[in-house]
């Protein structure tokens, strides 16, 4: 199984509290998600952040197919970091760290990501041709939607 990295940084204007309660918060997802990904929640207890919280959505990554996608927050460490990770979904594996550090004038975002797709060699190829850049578009798209909503 070949394990595909990508790893995104970005500067937030705003104090550790109101950047983790934004990024934190499952519902807030969609805010800054393509609308073309057709993302939407199914089934969320809506209770804060914790470790052991199931998160199912419906998600369209590609040619406007409608997958299911659970997803299980591991870890957890209040106003520091979170880690989700895939249990049903498209990808093979899918293991998101997020991290926030505190700079001067707000805090540092950054997202870590290792993700493998099924299927082998056609999984290498539609990574080459089509994946990685998706995820590349997904999360320039959601740079900007942060810059709109705390650096503007």
């Amino acid at each position: 199984m070949k394990v595909y990295s990508l790893k995104t940084e970005q500067f937030v204007n705003a104090n550790i509290e109101e950047c983790w309660s934004f990024f934190s918060n499952p519902k807030n997802l969609q805010k800054i998600t393509p609308s073309d990904m057709g993302f939407e929640i199914t089934d969320f207890d809506e209770k804060n952040m914790y470790a052991g919280q199931i998160i199912q959505y419906k998600v369209s990554p590609l040619f406007g197919i409608k997958l299911g996608w659970m997803t299980v927050i591991t870890v957890v460490k209040d106003q520091s970091y979170f880690v989700d990770e895939q249990r049903f979904g498209p990808y093979t594996l899918w293991h998101h760290k997020h991290f926030f550090e505190v700079k001067d004038n707000g805090v540092l975002m950054t997202d870590l990501i290792h993700y493998a797709l099924p299927l082998g060699f056609i999984g290498r190829i539609m990574n080459s041709l089509v994946v990685k850049n998706k995820l590349k578009t997904i999360f320039e798209y959601r740079k900007v939607k942060v810059d709109e909503l705390f650096n503007a």
